[in-house]
Parts: structure tokens; C-alpha cells; sequence
């Protein structure tokens, strides 16, 4: 029975008909899986692209360094305190698994002699002026990329739902004075300020999520405010304050949820500024600390070797482009599906 009701539910309501002009946009769709697989190979990119083994064979005995730590002791090294598989020596009766690419992002390929190096059956997309595998770094980097991202959508959505909820549902002199307000913390230079506060207090990803985001909220707050400017008159909102409904509970109940078509809409544009906003704080020098995978920072290394290193302005900003790229497509075709028009 709770089958059929929710059935029936999603059958008469708005979000089927959204859903179908989505899965209409064939790009937007193909957007969507592209997306799932940066994501997929992103976060499992330890069995992809690392110094250690999947799994691997020793005197009999089975191991997994790839998600186990193991003491060079356990295979008769002595006077080291990590182990190093590529010079480990394996009997004929034992072998190993190793992963697509035999680099980690922090690893130096030594055998090279002069860094940058191009490409190479070693380094597919080359090495950056460190010798480290720009592949791997890429695509660790995208972790960190699209994780700051969705944290700082996530807290400046929050933010500005909230703020926006309380001015159009108040409105009056409490709405006037805080558009004021709004007005005046919007007008300020975001960029040099944040770049101001990561000098003070340093950069990591929990300090430029939490800056960010405090300078990141107004767009939105505008939207939601509008919102309920139009719907906190509505028969359903004045049905619910006759029965005795809070306002906190008439606001985050029946106003909010119908409230949601901005936020829905502007998110995948929001994400993709976010994607954009670290890698040029990363290339000017303000990003994530150092040794982190940055893309921004190898955009920066190929500004310094622009004549000689091609690969390092080419296959960074390939990434950051198909990124980018897919993102917009999934919020034109949310866009579209959303468009009260259609």
C-alpha cells in the first residue's frame, strides 16, 4: 500500500514532468554519467594511480599494501621505515599487482634527469618541475577540487537560504535594513580579501572552505528572498498560521520546499565558480598548501615554463575545462526542466 501511494504521488507531481524534460536533454544526461565517473575514479584513485601494490605475493605469504601499511621488516628490510615495492626483490615463485599507473602524487620520478619531462610510457601527461606524475596528480586533485567545491556550495547555500527565508518572511523594515546590509557585504572585492585572509592565517582546505563561503551567500539569499516575498501570502502559508502553525514551521514546512527552484537551478553553475575560484586561488599562490595536487598550481608551473613544458598548461587545463564543461551541461538541463514556461 505505501508502494502504490508514493506511486501515485510521483505520477501527479511536478517532479516526473521535470525529470522528463531533464532525461530529454541528451547532453545533460551524458553530462550526469561523466560527472559519476570523475567522481568514481577520483575518490578510488589509490587502485589506480599509486606506488604501492593492489596486491601482491611474498615468500607464500598474501599482501595488500594499496590498503594496508606494512613495516619494511615484515620483508627483511632493516634501517627503513617505509617500504619500497619498486626495488623490493620477489622470488620467481611470488608476483604482484600492481595498479594502471606506478606513481603516487607526492613521488619523484628519479630516473629522470631534467624536470619537466614529457610525456612517456612511464609519465602519460609528463612530469611537473618536481618530477611527479602529472596524470596522478590530476587525478587526485580533482578530490580535492570538486570536494571544495560541494563544501562551499553546501555552507553558502545554508547561509544564504536561511538569511533570505527570514528577510522575505518578515519583510518591512527588517527586510529594508538587512538588504542594506546585504548590499553593502556584496560590494565588497571577495577575491582580495580572501586573498588578504589566507596570507593572515594561512591556507588549508577548512580555511578556504570556511572564507569562501562567507562571501559566497548573497546571490542566493536574493533569490530565496524573492521567493518568499511571492509565496508567504499564499492561501496554503495563511491556511497553515489559522491553524495555529509557528513560523518557523510555516517558513521550513510550506514555504521553504516550494521555495527550492533557485537553489535547484543555480547550484550546478555555483559548483562549477567553485571549481574555478580554487584553481585560480591555487595559481596565484593562496590555494591548498603545498605538496597538495593542485590543478591551479600546475597552470602556475606552466606559466613559468610556458616555452619548454607544454604539457603542463595543456593537460591541467583540459581538466579543468571537461569539468567545467560538465557541470554547465547538468545545470542547462536542470535549468530547462525547472522553466515554468515548459
Amino acid at each position: 500500500m505505501g508502494v502504490s501511494v508514493i506511486e501515485k504521488y510521483i505520477n501527479n507531481d511536478l517532479t516526473l514532468k521535470r525529470y522528463r524534460r531533464f532525461k530529454a536533454k541528451k547532453l545533460s544526461v551524458l553530462s550526469v554519467w561523466v560527472l559519476i565517473g570523475l567522481i568514481f575514479f577520483s575518490a578510488t584513485a589509490n587502485f589506480w594511480a599509486n606506488s604501492q601494490p593492489l596486491a601482491m605475493s611474498y615468500q607464500g605469504q598474501l599482501y595488500f599494501p594499496v590498503i594496508k601499511t606494512y613495516h619494511p621488516s615484515l620483508f627483511g628490510i632493516e634501517g627503513e621505515f617505509v617500504t619500497n615495492y619498486k626495488t623490493l626483490k620477489v622470488d620467481e615463485k611470488d608476483w604482484v599487482l600492481w595498479p594502471m599507473v606506478r606513481w603516487d602524487p607526492f613521488e619523484s620520478n628519479n630516473s629522470i634527469d631534467d624536470y619537466p619531462s614529457p610525456p612517456t610510457s612511464e609519465n602519460w601527461f609528463g612530469t611537473d618541475d618536481r618530477g611527479r606524475d602529472i596524470f596522478t596528480r590530476l587525478l587526485y586533485g580533482f578530490r580535492f577540487s570538486f570536494g571544495f567545491a560541494i563544501l562551499v556550495w553546501l555552507f553558502a547555500y545554508f547561509i544564504g537560504i536561511i538569511a533570505g527565508a527570514f528577510m522575505g518572511f518578515r519583510g518591512g523594515l527588517f527586510d529594508l535594513i538587512s538588504q542594506r546590509f546585504v548590499e553593502v557585504f556584496e560590494s565588497m572585492p571577495w577575491l582580495l580579501l580572501l586573498i588578504t585572509l589566507v596570507s593572515i592565517f594561512g591556507a588549508s582546505l577548512k580555511l578556504l572552505v570556511i572564507f569562501t563561503s562567507i562571501f559566497g551567500w548573497m546571490t542566493i539569499s536574493h533569490y530565496v528572498r524573492a521567493e518568499f516575498l511571492k509565496l508567504r501570502k499564499r492561501e496554503f502559508v495563511e491556511a497553515a498560521k489559522s491553524i495555529g502553525g509557528s513560523r518557523i514551521r510555516q517558513i521550513f514546512r510550506h514555504i521553504l520546499p516550494n521555495a527550492l527552484g533557485p537553489v535547484i537551478t543555480f547550484s550546478p553553475f555555483v559548483i562549477a565558480s567553485n571549481i574555478s575560484s580554487l584553481a585560480i586561488l591555487d595559481y596565484l599562490g593562496f590555494g591548498l598548501p603545498p605538496p597538495t595536487p593542485s590543478w591551479g598550481e600546475l597552470l602556475q608551473q606552466a606559466q613559468k615554463n610556458f616555452t619548454t613544458a607544454w604539457w603542463l598548461a595543456v593537460y591541467p587545463s583540459l581538466a579543468l575545462f571537461l569539468s567545467l564543461v560538465v557541470m554547465n551541461m547538468i545545470g542547462e538541463g536542470i535549468r530547462d526542466a525547472f522553466d515554468p514556461r515548459k
